[in-house]
């Protein structure tokens, strides 16, 4: 199982220097990649509903000054060596097809093959109105014909594409990326992210505190998982071929004890209680766990992942 964390982009901690040390640090301590997330510009009026707070509001430590996502990864994987980086999620439809495809496989090129791409058809409205992406409404669509266009470029030596969205022929695409195609992890928890999963993910990675469907206890997780497999099989694909992984944005006294339908929230409680968590999850199969570390300090952040690495990871694997 791997195990990654979050690196901020915006707020106190979404500083160069912040940012790098954490990722340095993450690397060190043994962690195997980092998570860096994805707007390009702030709405100053929101009205759209955020997704993973019960109240619908963007946070506020959300908002502000912000580095591109894509940009960010490439300086921090100029400081790193083995740290792998995760797309934690790529909004697909805020950038063109071809270009991100590029952009895409020039970090994986000048990382070594370090590159996960987390994959999300986007929630902000007023957003994706100043990007002038193709239209909102369409962000399912899009995002489906963007992730087989990138696997075209990525895969084919005479790539071409005749989409609804995209279209290219007769275009040299090189380098290609050192992975033979860097990993998709599809987010989302939804009916249609988990079918997105089934039909086109390398991965699926959702958050487990999304109040409209929640997968915050092991029983509702496992039994996502299980929609996914069959979901995967009905797609034509192995039932695995889509690998499991979760993010995990709170834990241990952050988080209640208990989940709205009586069972224990995942990741709550005492070390004890996570750690037996990690196992249960890896036993079920997961690929990959990652942890958003949220401190007020870069020092406490390096800290906390620290005691964590320690005291959970190394008795839970």
């Amino acid at each position: 199982m791997q195990i990654g964390f979050n690196i901020p982009v915006a707020g106190p901690l979404g500083t160069p220097s912040s940012m790098a040390r954490l990722a340095v640090e993450g690397e060190a301590i043994g962690y195997d990649y980092a998570c860096v997330s994805d707007h390009v510009v702030e709405p100053r009026d929101i009205r759209s509903r955020y997704p993973y707070s019960d109240t619908g509001e963007f946070p506020p430590a959300s908002r502000g000054e912000r580095h591109e996502q894509l940009t960010a990864i490439a300086y921090l994987a100029g400081k790193t060596s083995r740290l792998r980086f995760l797309t934690s999620v790529m909004v697909v439809p805020h950038r063109p097809a071809v270009l991100t495809a590029k952009m895409l496989a020039t970090i994986d090129v000048l990382s070594g093959g370090r590159l996960i791409v987390g994959i999300g058809a986007g929630w902000l409205k007023e957003e994706f109105e100043a990007l002038g992406t193709p239209p909102f409404e369409e962000r399912g669509a899009v995002t489906d014909e963007y992730m087989r266009a990138f696997r075209e470029l990525w895969t084919k030596d005479a790539p071409q594409f005749d989409g609804r969205y995209v279209k290219f022929k007769d275009v040299v695409f090189a380098p290609k990326p050192v992975q033979k195609c860097p990993p998709i992890w599809v987010g989302g928890e939804s009916g249609p992210a988990l079918r997105r999963s089934a039909r086109l993910g390398d991965g699926w990675y959702p958050i487990g505190t999304n109040p409209q469907f929640p997968m915050n206890t092991m029983g509702r997780y496992r039994a996502a998982a299980e929609r996914l497999r069959k979901l995967t099989q009905e797609a034509g694909r192995k039932a695995g071929a889509c690998a499991l992984t979760y993010r995990v944005q709170r834990f241990g006294p952050q988080v209640p004890a208990k989940a709205d339908n009586g069972e224990r929230m995942l990741f709550s409680g005492s070390d004890a209680e996570i750690i037996e968590d990690v196992r249960a999850m890896r036993e079920l199969g997961l690929a990959a766990l990652d942890i958003n570390f949220a401190a007020a300090s870069t020092d406490d952040a390096i800290a906390t992942m620290r005691k964590f690495h320690e005291q959970v990871l190394a008795k839970a694997l």
